[in-house]
């Protein structure tokens, strides 16, 4: 039986930041890719003799979901912030509320906007290689 449902954490270890854990917004939506090798989708990529042309690129994976930011102990925007300007990518686990956890190594990218009336902010986490079922 498929059983969809919140992200309840999202945990980080890098190597200059340290670990720490994150906490998604219950109820949101989450977006993730496990990354790897895709085909392209072009109806058009056929040859004369109407073979498939198959164009295939590596995609990196990536993880998506609001999360709350308490300014005043945890700040979690700052040290997303931080870990984006960061060359060195930390290792990740999304655990979702079903008791699966999926991992990979990577970090934050695209905007870090804090929402301060709600205490959330959109992270997006990605990284090369393919996100993986832990357990």
């Amino acid at each position: 039986m498929p059983t969809g449902g919140d992200i309840i954490e999202i945990t980080y270890n890098h190597p200059t930041y340290g670990t720490g854990v994150l906490y998604p917004k219950a109820a949101e939506d989450s977006t993730y890719d496990f990354g790897g090798i895709r085909s392209s989708d072009d109806e058009n990529q056929v040859d004369g003799a109407g073979n498939m042309i198959d164009i295939m690129n590596r995609k990196r994976w990536f993880f998506e979901d609001v999360v709350g930011n308490d300014m005043n102990t945890r700040e979690e925007a700052e040290k997303m912030n931080d870990m984006a300007a960061s060359p060195e990518l930390a290792d990740w686990t999304f655990t979702h509320i079903n008791g699966t956890v999926y991992g990979a190594k990577g970090k934050p990218v695209g905007d870090i906007q804090v929402n301060g009336n709600a205490a959330t902010f959109q992270l997006k986490i990605s990284g090369g290689g393919k996100m993986a079922k832990i357990s």
